[in-house]
């Protein structure tokens, strides 16, 4: 899938949510909350695909979401690619083939996922402020230049750092302590999750059962049969599912603010 179809499912999946838990568990968050977890668990949505990189030296190539904050971002993904292709040749089985680069390996695994989540919050408890602002600067770049792909294109990585920064300032100075922390690393490992499920709807699939070995293979690739699998850029993933997924997180957007809306203005429905 490409990145703004990644983006966007991380949304509408938190969005909706977040709906079941107001609705089920009686889980209200503020909206402020509820758009960070948003964002976050949108830009977690295209955290995996760092593991493609380009050429640093050019701002050039690699997966959309490693030009976000231009050399940088690419520098990102070229040590994120580095370290991914190194963990699969040193436990690649005999059937395993010979890889040039380390995209889909490594970053598109659940135990990565699992770290992912788990160390965003250990990071958040144990320095506080500055993990915590850093890390939402970082997600809400991803977010930004996946949801907003054309506006980022045209804009620039510059801008796009700018706008960045200025939310996760502004984000961490009004989001409570109590829920906030654990929220961030819930929503960045259940972004890097949804990548990994919109990837296996693809023909290429991910290694989601590493590091199982399967017939002297340990990085089998789990996805559709060709035959119904997803295109990535094809009109299916472009309109239809794109069209789905937006629908989906305007319906739960509006599910989860529309009775306090209508509490505000004292409407009985």
């Amino acid at each position: 899938m490409m990145g703004p179809s990644h983006a966007l499912s991380g949304a509408a999946v938190w969005l909706a949510g977040s709906w079941a838990l107001d609705q089920f568990s009686d889980y209200h968050q503020t909206p402020l909350a509820l758009a960070v977890g948003t964002a976050v668990c949108a830009g977690g949505a295209l955290f995996p695909d760092l593991d493609l990189s380009g050429k640093v030296t050019r701002n050039q190539g690699g997966a959309t979401v490693a030009r976000t904050f231009g050399v940088f971002s690419l520098f990102i993904a070229e040590v994120m690619e580095k370290i991914s292709l190194g963990v699969y040749y040193a436990t690649k089985l005999s059937k395993d083939p010979r890889r040039n680069n380390g995209h889909r390996t490594l970053t598109h695994t659940l135990p990565f996922t699992v770290l992912v989540g788990w160390g965003t919050t250990a990071l958040c408890a144990h320095f506080g402020k500055w993990a915590v602002v850093s890390i939402l600067f970082f997600m809400i770049g991803l977010a930004l230049r996946g949801l907003f792909d054309e506006w980022a294109e045209r804009a620039g990585w510059v801008i796009v750092t700018l706008a960045s920064a200025a939310a996760a300032w502004f984000t961490f100075a009004n989001l409570p302590g109590d829920r906030g922390y654990p929220l961030i690393g819930l929503a960045v490992g259940v972004g890097c999750f949804v990548h990994i499920l919109g990837d296996m709807i693809t023909r290429a699939g991910v290694p989601i059962l590493w590091p199982i070995p399967i017939k002297r293979r340990m990085w089998t690739m789990v996805g559709l049969p060709n035959g119904i699998a997803l295109r990535t850029g094809s009109k299916a993933e472009v309109i239809v599912l794109r069209a789905a997924l937006t629908v989906l997180a305007v319906l739960a957007a509006v599910g989860l603010v529309a009775p306090s809306v209508l509490q505000r203005f004292n409407i009985e429905v």
